[in-house]
């Protein structure tokens, strides 16, 4: 698939030099692009199987050289693995599998050192059922302070065998489970809005705030730039226990009493030199309650997960984008784009599928997908998102086209959502493959030959290796990296729609000079006026834009129509 790449630098030394002159620039959050390193999934530097923090340290020139601006590590702590690293046992240490503190301390070190940052992930609405604050809740017993920090609730009826509520859980099924008390007789019942192997943190507890404060303070004092807050519009719950719709707000979402959370979390963050970013993962459907978490005193930025969940489409793809920056500009916070990340179908296969929206409950084994126009699609949506104001993620694996794995053993598949669902679900764990580096067989140069990978990888990879694609000027790989290269000379300046197009077509102009493309239809289309082409995700037909397909064109104010 080829890309044509017009009016840039090879040089590979001129953007570490660009990026090392601005690490300290105060506003580099607003238009950075950031990198999600599932640490299990990306490069193993020991030879066991499973990615580690020495493989992310080994592979620090590829991040360079991609044109990333900050790294977001997914949990990298003490974990059971439950959920992936979202059960958490030590908030302050390393899982043994991924490496030790020190290894940590140095990545954050090494990678700032060629002008790249590093943002974690915090998880504050639970923790580990193995965590030691659970542990002695559970030996304490009913009543004990113990158990205050979490929310352990007498079940109705005359034995307490019925729930204390009916609530739903983000991954299938119940929210409560029940404990079983020494001399065996059932028990209280405790909240997990996730897995029962994830018990929820009780937020009115002050000892659960100062914990979490003082893990902000722990890892900004080793020199992170940032925490991205998971489940960030959970945190509180309504003491009552309402069922859902009992009352006008959410019992367990989006309570107006997150935000005390966060200016406390904003005024710790601002203590330190530097910008330190708080990032929300903020799954709500009202988009101006959204963007209360990013007024000036709270987060930074949020997830923009609206865009990913749009089915492929300019009508789908503007109304997401104009709805966005509108109600993010009276805060006067900068937009998030994302495709994909490591909870969601990506790209290559959900853009090839008859619905190319994206819900978790719709996620079913055997949906049909055409994966050549899934990668069409999906190398036309990264020239979109990249040319759009403010920041943009990357999940590994989307520069190199990886699409889902959905045919991985059933016995080997470890995600709960899979398991909750009774089977349906495939889980997530199709988009958390480790990464192909090299060769021509798996483990690819994730892991050193004969050595079995944690999840493995399709045959079919071969063709999309670093080393493979590095050596090919069109493949998806270099796409991005000219990309990334190009987006840093677009102006910073508002989007302006582009009219007198045709209706499958998407337009827009930053500034008098940059102009993104994007025909979503089946036919070729004619690129509006322009001096010169930059970048298309596919070869132009005869100077027109093919379907399914992204140009950036540098341009001026020609006349429409």
């Amino acid at each position: 698939m080829r890309s044509y790449i017009l009016h840039q630098s090879h040089d590979p030394d001129d953007r570490g030099a660009a990026v090392d002159s601005d690490v300290d620039d105060p506003q580099w959050w607003r238009s950075a692009v950031i990198y999600q390193v599932y640490v299990r999934s990306f490069a193993d530097g020991n030879g066991d199987g499973t990615g580690d923090l020495a493989g992310v340290r080994e592979r620090l020139p590829y991040l360079k050289e991609l044109g990333v601006d900050a790294l977001w590590f997914t949990p990298w702590y003490p974990s059971p693995m439950a959920d992936g690293g979202y059960d958490v046992q030590d908030y302050r240490a390393i899982d043994p599998r991924f490496g030790t503190l020190a290894e940590a301390e140095a990545l954050i070190r090494e990678a700032l050192a060629v002008g790249i940052r590093t943002i974690i992930d915090v998880v504050p609405n639970h923790i580990s059922a193995q965590h030691p604050w659970f542990q002695a809740a559970l030996a304490a017993g009913p009543g004990s302070p113990e158990r205050e920090r979490f929310w352990f609730h007498p079940g109705k009826g005359a034995d307490g065998g019925e729930m204390p509520t009916h609530w739903e859980s983000n991954f299938q099924g119940t929210t409560w489970t029940r404990t079983t008390n020494p001399d065996g007789t059932p028990g209280e019942w405790y909240l997990h809005l996730f897995a029962p192997e994830q018990p929820d943190l009780n937020w009115n507890h002050p000892d659960v705030r100062r914990e979490h404060e003082d893990v902000l303070r722990f890892w900004f004092d080793r020199g992170v730039a940032g925490v991205r807050i998971d489940s960030a519009a959970l945190l509180i719950k309504d003491p009552d226990l309402p069922e859902v719709g009992e009352k006008p707000d959410h019992p367990t979402e989006d309570r107006d009493e997150l935000h005390d959370v966060y200016r406390s979390w904003r005024a710790i963050a601002d203590s330190y030199p530097g910008t330190r970013v708080l990032v929300g993962e903020i799954w709500l459907p009202d988009i101006e309650r959204f963007a209360k978490y990013l007024r000036p005193d709270e987060m930074h930025t949020a997830f923009n997960f609206d865009f990913l969940a749009r089915p492929w489409g300019a009508a789908s793809f503007r109304e997401s984008i104009d709805a966005t920056l509108a109600a993010h500009a009276p805060v006067g916070a900068p937009s998030t784009w994302v495709l994909s990340n490591h909870d969601v179908t990506r790209p290559v296969t959900r853009y090839g599928r008859e619905d190319t929206a994206f819900a978790f409950l719709k996620k079913r084994f055997g949906v049909p997908t055409d994966p050549d126009l899934g990668l069409h699609r999906a190398r036309a949506a990264a020239l979109l998102v990249a040319a759009l104001p403010g920041s943009l993620y990357i999940y590994q694996g989307d520069e190199l086209g990886l699409p889902e794995v959905e045919d991985l053993p059933r016995e080997l598949l470890q995600d709960p959502m899979h398991y909750r669902s009774g089977g349906v679900d495939p889980g997530r764990d199709g988009c958390r493959v480790p990464l192909p580096w090299a060769g021509d067989r798996p483990p690819f140069g994730f892991s050193p030959d004969g050595v079995t990978t944690w999840l493995p990888q399709p045959a079919s990879w071969r063709d999309l290796t670093v080393q493979t694609q590095q050596d090919d000027p069109d493949s998806t790989l270099n796409l991005y990296r000219a990309a990334l290269r190009l987006r840093r000379g677009i102006p910073d300046l508002p989007l302006e729609w582009m009219a007198g197009l045709d209706p499958d077509v998407l337009a827009f102009r930053r500034g008098g000079t940059f102009a993104c493309v994007v025909n979503t239809g089946d036919e070729p289309v004619s690129l509006p006026a322009h001096d010169t082409v930059l970048l298309t995700s596919v070869p132009l037909d005869g100077g027109m834009l093919p379907g399914d397909a992204a140009a950036w064109i540098h341009t001026t104010h020609h006349t429409e129509g």
